[in-house]
């Protein structure tokens, strides 16, 4: 064959080939061909699911360099293959909103699907002392904020370790400190921070002017703002209400993107009515969105402004309904006034069924653990099993949401929320050539949560491969010892 002969040829197969593309109603560019080409990992058979350009087909997926290289309907050549029959081959999930960012928390996310994991809601006050902590030594990607609590409590010599028990919780910033917050706040955002963490419940004598100027501070950079609201519960005029119109104002006045974060323990028997308030925003044009973990409890320190006066009348509780972490004991009048002086975690039974199915089910809420450092025996279950328990409680038994959707909530939205200020989130979130190969592949009909209340440091369960950045951390169910492909997933460093 003359080398006429042969490009001829090649018009026509390729052309054939583009119209067999064609048929299956996907695009060539989200389902392409086998390639003689061999890859260094490939996942042969699976379910291939891609919230993005809505693909749902059997497929392989080849990978080299850390990279989504090819999606192919036809077989692809591997160093490695994992055989995908029968599961489901997704983006892998990022989880907005997890404060135990150490090696056993990730752990149990990869156990979950997890594979970037990211503390938004608290952050940090050192962007650089954070990052270099876990380069070269995490299982997953890992990522944070600059945050106002932390900054605050820095500022104000507050006593407190994560969260503020003095100054920082209980008075109000003199102009002189709260100049001293801004410059730390843009020197965060200067060294790569994803976001702006706040938790106005934590610091609940920061002024309103002090909220909108830390907002003021975010939008200048274009980063979302990551909201524990001023309030939580049903008791005027506190309500979870109140606290979303104070930080919808405030973003609708400095232009800062806001995320409000767990708007079920915010909004608790009102969430649907919070989560009206953010469509509501949304449509007038304002860049506001939410999260929700899939639990009818909350959990926090029991040393921190949220139990001060007025807790319960606020929250619709009392103090059976307040579990102390370590012990899984129900409080009583004696034993909360003994553990608020020792401090520690409590979990907190306050949120209506009803509410966590809405925001769960509701396609425009996120879902994020909320996950808290492992200290101990005990801790909420969120950290260890809100992914696998949207898939097989919300999505597989109760069927309150189908299973793209639910994938599209923990995927491709998280990726969005943050691409435009960190732009390599464009690569996640995603099953794309040229995606970060950041991938979960899981059994649907046998996906499951096991940690609880009572016992809750067990693995989940029907996530049986999960790969970062191209290399295996889960497999055949199981963690894969001495690997560390986690990166860091950081904003553009300016200074």
């Amino acid at each position: 064959m003359n080398k006429q002969e042969a490009k001829a040829r090649g018009k026509v197969v390729c052309g054939f080939m583009g119209a067999l593309l064609l048929s299956f109603g996907i695009g060539a560019a989200r389902f392409v061909l086998a390639q003689e080409a061999s890859y260094d990992v490939v996942i042969a058979n699976g379910r291939v699911m891609d919230p993005e350009s809505g693909l749902d087909a059997v497929g392989n997926v080849g990978i080299s360099g850390g990279k989504i290289r090819a999606i192919s309907s036809g077989a692809l050549k591997g160093k490695q293959t994992i055989d995908a029959k029968g599961l489901v081959v997704a983006p892998g999930f990022i989880d907005l909103h997890e404060h135990g960012q150490e090696p056993r928390n990730y752990q149990f996310q990869a156990h979950d699907g997890v594979t970037t994991s990211l503390e938004l809601e608290a952050g940090t006050d050192d962007v650089d002392k954070w990052y270099s902590a876990r380069e070269g030594k995490s299982l997953i990607n890992f990522g944070v904020s600059i945050g106002h609590i932390p900054v605050r409590m820095k500022v104000m010599h507050d006593p407190g370790t994560f969260l503020p028990t003095g100054d920082a919780a209980h008075r109000e910033a003199t102009a002189e400190e709260l100049s001293s917050m801004a410059d730390l706040m843009e020197k965060g955002f200067w060294r790569g921070a994803l976001a702006e963490g706040m938790g106005v419940n934590y610091t609940a004598a920061a002024s309103h002017a002090e909220i909108v100027e830390m907002f003021r501070i975010a939008a200048k950079y274009g980063a979302s703002v990551h909201v524990h609201l001023r309030y939580a519960g049903i008791k005027e005029p506190m309500t979870g209400l109140a606290g979303i119109e104070e930080v919808i104002a405030a973003a609708a006045a400095t232009s800062a993107p806001l995320h409000v974060v767990h708007i079920t323990s915010m909004g608790l028997k009102n969430t649907p009515q919070l989560i009206e308030m953010v469509a509501g925003a949304k449509k007038q044009g304002l860049d506001v969105t939410t999260e929700c973990y899939p639990y009818t409890a909350g959990s926090t320190a029991l040393q921190s402004a949220i139990f001060d006066p007025g807790w319960q009348e606020s929250m619709g509780i009392t103090f059976k309904d307040v579990q102390w972490a370590e012990t899984g004991e129900r409080l009583t009048a004696e034993t909360f006034e003994k553990y608020r002086k020792a401090g520690g975690i409590v979990v907190i039974h306050s949120i209506p069924e009803e509410a966590a199915r809405a925001a769960v089910a509701n396609p425009m809420v996120m879902i994020a653990s909320d996950g808290m450092p492992i200290t101990g025996a005990k801790v909420h279950p969120r950290g260890q099993g809100t992914f696998s328990r949207v898939l097989g409680h919300y999505v597989r038994e109760e069927k309150a949401l189908d299973l793209m959707t639910g994938l599209r909530k923990m995927t491709l939205m998280p990726a969005q929320r943050l691409e435009k200020r960190a732009p390599g989130f464009k690569d996640k979130g995603r099953i794309r050539v040229g995606a970060d190969a950041d991938i979960t592949v899981f059994d649907p009909n046998r996906v499951v949560d096991k940690a609880t209340y009572e016992e809750p440091l067990q693995y989940s369960e029907g996530i049986q491969f999960v790969l970062v950045n191209g290399v295996s951390v889960v497999t055949d169910g199981k963690l894969v010892d001495g690997v560390f492909p986690g990166r860091a997933a950081r904003a553009p460093i300016s200074q």
